[in-house]
């Protein structure tokens, strides 16, 4: 466990390997057309064993051994044997365990720039984690080399909340940041982490498609500092067709953080000729400025051709830029663009003057003026600054 530990933290700390994924040879998945995918659970691992696994949470037995899991809208129930379309939680024995507590299959040190949170300590970093699995299928995944595997199909490490805490103190980053895979699905991991880091005085962040029901969400906020949401697209279709999942869980979710006082930005992946039309973002930032405020950052960012999508040009920028001035036009205060060259959207504005207050190059914050969240004109800008 030492040496692992060391490993792993030598890695994070020089930033040589942003991820610890060697995926074994595996058969390929069948072809599916979006439209087909099914929420259907997951073949079972042949021959349980419940030995060194976490028991979940959120989950009711039923008959005849079955157990319903309350943790996504996905709400699978699972025979004896059978796991969760997450492809992280199995049946075993008329219980619920979860299959990657503690199996960290990614790890790095990250700007928390990159995550990306704009009014999240600028220019600070965050210790990130991942495992594997997902509650939704996205055709675009970037990270599908771990999301979309079952946990013995790629090489991870044994880290108990203890272990990742502590190298996250020695690695001197202010913060814990869930992310990589979806966290929903590590999530009495996460739950057990961020007690512990709130402990210690680190931030508590979240990276999520938001695909979670209100209770578990409820009974994790108070643990978490900020919640980053990629909301996938307005059109309900998009995510039946391109995510396999539903919109609405994802809107209700924003509307709880929101609600909790969990400091919330969004980030909305502009798919080339799929949810980048301007009547669509139009829509999106009218509903983020009526239902959770003009102030929660909306960043809009640049899709690149990957996994299933890998078919599909590049996002053009200037539909990017034309969705930020879109946003701005409806009236949200503080809209960004990512995965672009350097452009007005990196920076933050004063929304009294106009006047630059954090100006950013990529990742990597260039100036801050702010003071205690104070622009120089003296508008406070909302945000965790410290």
């Amino acid at each position: 466990m030492k040496r692992a530990l060391a490993f792993l933290f030598a890695t994070a700390t020089v930033g040589l390997a942003a991820w610890m994924v060697f995926p074994r040879s595996r058969p390929p998945e069948p072809a599916q057309s979006p439209a087909a995918a099914s929420s259907a659970p997951a073949a079972a691992k042949p021959s349980p064993d419940a030995k060194g696994l976490h028991e979940a949470r959120w989950y009711t037995s039923l008959a005849d051994g079955e157990v319903h899991c309350q943790l996504c809208p996905n709400s699978c129930r699972l025979s004896d044997g059978q796991i969760g379309r997450c492809r992280a939680r199995q049946n075993i024995g008329g219980k619920l365990y979860s299959l990657v507590y503690g199996k960290v299959a990614a790890l790095h040190v990250d700007p928390i720039e990159k995550k990306p949170f704009f009014h999240v300590l600028p220019g600070k970093r965050a210790f990130s984690i991942g495992t594997t699995g997902c509650n939704l299928r996205c055709l675009f995944c970037q990270n599908w080399e771990i999301s979309q595997l079952l946990p013995w199909e790629t090489a991870t490490t044994p880290l108990s909340p203890e272990d990742v805490v502590a190298a996250a103190l020695r690695s001197r980053a202010e913060a814990i940041a869930f992310t990589y895979n979806e966290p929903t699905i590590f999530y009495e991991y996460m739950l057990d982490i961020a007690k512990l880091a709130k402990a210690n005085g680190l931030k508590t962040l979240v990276i999520s498609c938001g695909f979670i029901e209100p209770e578990p969400l409820r009974e994790l906020l108070p643990h978490i500092d900020a919640y980053k949401v990629d909301f996938k697209a307005f059109s309900p279709e998009f995510y039946t067709h391109i995510t396999s999942g539903q919109r609405d869980p994802i809107l209700r979710t924003m509307k709880t953080i929101r609600e909790s006082g969990t400091w919330l930005e969004i980030v909305n992946l502009l798919v080339t000729d799929q949810n980048d039309g301007e009547e669509e973002v139009r829509n999106l930032a009218r509903w983020v400025k009526e239902n959770l405020g003009d102030d929660v950052p909306l960043h809009f960012t640049r899709f690149h051709p990957m996994h299933k999508l890998s078919n599909l040009p590049a996002t053009p920028i200037e539909r990017v830029i034309r969705a930020r001035q879109i946003a701005i036009e409806e009236g949200l205060k503080y809209v960004y663009t990512g995965n672009i060259p350097a452009s007005p959207g990196d920076t933050t504005y004063s929304p009294k003057t106009g006047q630059p207050v954090i100006e950013r190059r990529g990742y990597f914050v260039m100036r801050n003026t702010l003071v205690n969240g104070i622009a120089p004109d003296g508008e406070p800008i909302p945000g965790i600054w410290e």
